[in-house]
């Protein structure tokens, strides 16, 4: 179900402008949400990104030893244009009213600094605290992971449709994503078998994994899964718990729709199952800004 990262974007910004005009004032999540895909398509429409040099042996030796295709090593836009877009992204944070006076200058000055801010990204890419930095520079810690997550998502989508067709899918099925090696946030039932399909939270890849598997902590216990439905129109949703990490992930199924699924705008169109997952005690297995 892969589709070109400028496609799905442009057809995004026509379904929520579609919704606008419908019903009116978009809610001010989505509108968030609108402002966040308009600075990332306009990103896709100017930044260069070229396939990783990485040759046959090299690809398969990585993914039957689980190590994802991307690693920082290979992540190598130009960091000037990343720089522009945090830019962009650090003046768009300004307008939320709930970040703290001058945090949008302080993430502006992180970006001037390319060395700081290509080690913060290194950091938030391995999975490593962002506390020091953060610290150091007098900004929030979510803040500044968010503003990272939300620059280096084109870039990364880019890589994404480029290196995502090297992948087996149907000898991956692990729990991170096998380009960039980020966690899923969304899922969907594919229309063929009805097989489950994972989201990736960073670069948008897809990847086959099994049902019966938390894809959090991995458990394969059955007493320990569950999900709820929740049928919408022509859509069904699910939600995917478990018990044993007390997590969930939210999925469509594409056996039941009948209109174009775009799986990064179902992400904020089902904040109505947040809300149910967690009045029942469930948190999301991740739990980051939805970007």
């Amino acid at each position: 179900m892969v589709q070109v990262t400028g496609e799905v974007d442009s057809k995004i910004l026509e379904r929520l402008q579609a919704l606008e005009q419908k019903d009116g004032q978009l809610p001010s999540v989505v509108q968030y949400y609108r402002e966040i895909v308009q600075i990332q398509a306009r990103a896709k429409s100017r930044i260069t990104v070229r396939k990783p040099s990485l040759d046959r042996d090299l690809v398969s030796d990585r993914l039957r030893e689980g190590i994802p295709l991307l690693l920082f090593r290979d992540f190598r836009p130009d960091w000037e244009q990343v720089q522009a877009v945090f830019e962009q992204v650090a003046m768009w944070a300004a307008k939320d009213s709930g970040n703290l006076p001058g945090e949008s200058e302080k993430l502006g000055k992180i970006g001037r600094n390319r060395s700081l801010l290509r080690e913060a990204a290194r950091a938030w890419y391995e999975g490593h605290s962002l506390g020091d930095i953060a610290t150091a520079e007098g900004v929030d810690e979510v803040m500044l992971a968010s503003a990272i997550a939300v620059t280096l998502k084109p870039f990364l989508s880019i890589y994404s449709s480029l290196l995502l067709p090297e992948v087996n899918q149907d000898s991956w099925r692990r729990r991170y994503c096998p380009v960039c090696g980020g966690k899923p946030d969304f899922a969907y039932l594919d229309k063929e078998r009805g097989a489950r399909w994972l989201l990736c939270s960073r670069c948008d890849a897809e990847w086959l994994f099994l049902r019966l598997v938390c894809p959090y902590c991995g458990t394969q216990n059955q007493d320990a899964l569950a999900y709820f439905t929740d049928d919408e129109e022509s859509y069904s949703y699910r939600l995917y718990i478990c018990e044993q990490c007390h997590t969930y992930i939210k999925a469509v199924d594409l056996r039941r729709a009948e209109a174009d699924v775009l799986l990064p705008l179902e992400r904020v169109m089902t904040l109505d199952m947040d809300k149910q997952g967690q009045e029942k005690g469930y948190k999301p297995g991740l739990t980051s800004l939805v970007v």
